[in-house]
């Protein structure tokens, strides 16, 4: 290996390392003052304010409790728990899967609702300034059109929570 300790290695691409350092920059701050706003304004986390919104704005309020996880990027342990404190809270109801007998259907109460309506305005205005105010309208659609399939590109791998992890030598489903 050439150079001095401090020298990035000699393959990587200079551009691509301040793209990524400023997408996570950018990430980390936006989450960091959303987080803040959303615990402020209704009590949530980052996590319980996606499966509401996910539920929120499905037509029928309702998912599987599978296909939330891996929506909101979260394992279904994880998602379990998130919702067993959102359920307790009065937010969401769950209920066997009408289509899957081994499955659970997460559902957005009227609480859950209501709750959305008082932290919204303060989540959008967070984004509104943070993200969106040094942007222009047709910034703001080059973002979404250049973060799209990045975005699918990811999503293109199986689900987290259909693939089995190995455990003590044999596979295992994520329960």
């Amino acid at each position: 290996m050439s150079g001095t300790p401090h020298d990035p290695p000699h393959d990587v691409d200079p551009v691509r390392l301040g793209a990524y350092f400023a997408l996570i920059e950018v990430t980390s701050l936006l989450r960091h003052a959303i987080e803040q706003q959303l615990h402020e304004d209704g009590g949530l986390t980052f996590v319980r304010f996606q499966v509401l919104m996910r539920l929120h704005r499905s037509p029928t309020g309702s998912h599987r409790m599978t296909d939330l996880a891996d929506a909101v990027v979260v394992s279904r342990s994880g998602l379990t728990y998130q919702a067993g404190l959102l359920e307790r809270a009065g937010l969401v109801v769950r209920s066997p899967s009408p289509d899957d007998e081994r499955g659970v259907t997460i559902t957005i109460t009227d609480a859950g609702r209501a709750l959305l309506g008082r932290v919204l305005p303060g989540h959008e205005e967070v984004v509104g300034d943070l993200l969106f105010e040094p942007l222009s309208r047709t910034d703001a659609q080059t973002l979404a059109d250049l973060l799209a399939p990045v975005r699918d590109h990811m999503r293109a791998a199986p689900p987290r929570s259909v693939v089995s992890r190995r455990r003590g030598g044999r596979a295992a489903r994520d329960g």
